[in-house]
């Protein structure tokens, strides 16, 4: 697998979904980086507590952190590092019940609107 990436951004936006994992899930929490099946894209999952699926839109807002010591910010940060990247990113539910991020490349204007 590879992206096309900024390295240092893409390592920002790592950091920030290890802390976040680590932060939420405690020192044992496990993270698994990979492609996804179906498109060009990847995921970072983890197997920690997950986030409740009301949370799942406003995580990205600057300044709501669900509690650990957090400032609110990480994920605000990862979501503007993908935009950057011209990449969709999506929450939903890892296969062992944490947190599983998706990120896929934006399909251009003209393939969403239709013709």
């Amino acid at each position: 697998m590879t992206a096309d990436a900024d390295p240092a951004k893409l390592r920002t936006l790592f950091e920030n979904l290890f802390r976040n994992a680590v932060g939420h899930g405690g020192d044992n929490v496990t993270v698994t980086v990979g492609p996804l099946e179906d498109v060009d894209g990847f995921f970072v999952a983890d197997d920690g507590p997950g986030i409740d699926p009301s949370d799942h839109e406003r995580v990205f807002d600057h300044g709501y952190s669900t509690g650990y010591g957090g400032t609110g910010v990480g994920l605000t940060i990862v979501e503007r590092i993908a935009t950057a990247h011209g990449w969709d990113i999506s929450l939903i539910e890892s296969e062992n019940g944490g947190a599983r991020f998706e990120f896929r490349d934006r399909e251009p204007e003209a393939d969403r609107t239709g013709p």
